[in-house]
């Protein structure tokens, strides 16, 4: 009785598309090993060797300007409760770690999960590499946002109190 072994291409069907025809590709040809070559030798271009990425110090006004152009694009992009989160409290800087205060801790951990591509635009516009963000959650800060007429008028009012004079002079209503 004579055993019949599949070939190994039935086995493991590897795929590479070539134009618009496809062949398939064993696991264990020598193409697959090519292949695989070529795609490592891809990802070393792209690797990044930690001893060559610039860390120059920059200003914390600097910084904040492109936090407020980032936190900016990402209303654009209707990303806003990131956005949202980015503009809660002005982030402070020391030495390379820039702190930011929020609420809760539920903001923090969204803000987490979002602030990979934050991280990735000031490390690049910053020309610093070892810039961290450090949340720091402060759960007495209560952010008061006005969306009555009334809490409208009384917060232009805390900017400026010349408000309620202009108010009385020309008789107006809140």
């Amino acid at each position: 009785m004579e055993v019949i072994q599949p070939k190994v291409e039935e086995i493991l069907p590897v795929t590479e598309k070539r134009g618009q025809t496809e062949t398939k590709i064993s696991a264990l040809s020598l193409s697959s090993i090519k292949a695989k070559k070529e795609l490592e030798a891809k990802q070393l271009i792209h690797a990044k060797n930690d001893g060559v990425l610039p860390t120059e110090s920059f200003s914390e006004t600097d910084m904040l300007l492109l936090w407020n152009k980032f936190a900016a694009r990402l209303a654009d992009q209707n990303k806003r409760l990131m956005s949202t989160y980015m503009l809660m409290s002005t982030p402070t800087i020391n030495g390379s770690k820039i702190s930011i205060e929020l609420p809760n801790e539920s903001t923090r951990e969204e803000f987490e999960t979002g602030n990979n591509e934050l991280l990735g635009y000031l490390r690049g516009k910053l020309h610093n590499h070892d810039i961290t963000i450090e949340v720091i959650v402060n759960e007495v800060v209560e952010t008061k946002y006005a969306f009555t007429p009334d809490d409208k008028y009384e917060k232009l009012k805390s900017i400026n109190p010349a408000m309620e004079l202009l108010r009385r002079t020309f008789d107006l209503d809140v």
